[in-house]
């Protein structure tokens, strides 16, 4: 019996985002905090989102 484990690749912060992203720090979390960048969550404070559902967001395929 095979398992299928997935592996979450986490940008966990603002300015860890940021850097991914290419804007600065406090752009990017004026974007996280007003919602325009969907697929991140805040969690226990700090923001968090997955590297491959924000590359999918800027490539439209999620909305």
């Amino acid at each position: 019996m095979t398992e299928k484990t997935e592996s979450f690749d986490l940008i966990w912060g603002a300015e860890a985002i940021a850097k991914a992203i290419g804007k600065t720090k406090r752009a990017t979390f004026h974007l996280l905090e007003n919602g325009d960048l969907a697929p991140a969550r805040k969690i226990g404070g700090r923001w968090v989102v997955d590297r491959r559902l924000l590359q999918r967001f800027f490539m439209g395929e999620a909305a």
